[in-house]
């Protein structure tokens, strides 16, 4: 199958981005308005662009209705500061409530039911749960392609790094993190590790094996093929719709 992507709307070539581009990290982003109600968020067009200083990057599309402008962009843009927080597995579902689409004034932490921790330089709350957070400063952002994504790079000025998971040498132990990755519209957990090269046989048997399902859902079920998912990245209900 060749497919020109000239010849796609964007919502399908949303689709194959997200399908194909696996797994992605998450950018649970915590924010801040100028009214001073906090708001947290997850992106998974998220990434490292610089190591010294060490810069981060999100890409931020609208709103589902193509229109509106997220909350953490317009928040960033007008405050110039933002938090990432990393994901684990127990943090997954409040990480997933707060992708919907909560009306500004209300306080994502506390729709999600999660504790609030304060920053050191920036005034943007952060996840008081998350093993790793990072405050930011924003550095730049810019507009691509036409439907004017939003990308920001953010400075990172101060990383909190809970201390069981910081070893000598300024080493994190990731084999103990748990943590969880975007696949398309549906997450993974992060729970093997390896080096190369594999045996053989061991290859065999994981290239032709299925992802594991940890929701018993039946292995063919598909998020984005559900009433409830939005090309925005937003969920659209806490419900799940056939």
């Amino acid at each position: 199958m060749i497919i020109n992507a000239d010849d796609l709307d964007v919502e399908h070539t949303y689709k194959l981005l997200i399908a194909t581009i696996v797994p992605r990290a998450i950018g649970w982003v915590s924010t801040l308005s100028r009214d001073g109600v906090a708001n947290l968020a997850p992106f998974s067009f998220f990434t490292v662009v610089g190591r010294k200083p060490p810069v981060l990057s999100l890409t931020m599309q609208h709103r589902s209705d193509g229109v509106t402008l997220k909350d953490s962009f317009v928040n960033i843009r007008d405050t110039g500061e933002f938090v990432t927080n990393l994901v684990t597995l127990p943090l997954a579902g409040a990480m997933h409530k707060t992708a919907m689409e909560f009306p500004s004034e209300e306080d994502e932490f506390e729709k999600a039911g999660l504790e609030k921790a304060q920053s050191e330089v920036v005034r943007v709350p952060r996840v008081a749960l998350a093993p790793i957070s990072m405050e930011c400063k924003l550095e730049r952002y810019f507009t691509v392609g036409d439907y004017e994504d939003h990308v920001v790079w953010g400075r990172v000025v101060r990383f909190h790094i809970r201390d069981d998971v910081y070893l000598e040498g300024g080493r994190i132990d990731t084999a103990a993190l748990a943590p969880v990755g975007r696949l398309a519209a549906e997450y993974s957990l992060v729970n093997n590790v390896f080096t190369t090269p594999l045996d053989p046989q061991a290859i065999d048997v994981w290239s032709t094996r299925r992802m594991e399902r940890l929701d018993g859902k039946p292995s063919d079920f598909s998020a984005v093929a559900q009433k409830n998912w939005s090309a925005s990245g937003s969920v659209l209900s806490d419900q799940e719709a056939p």
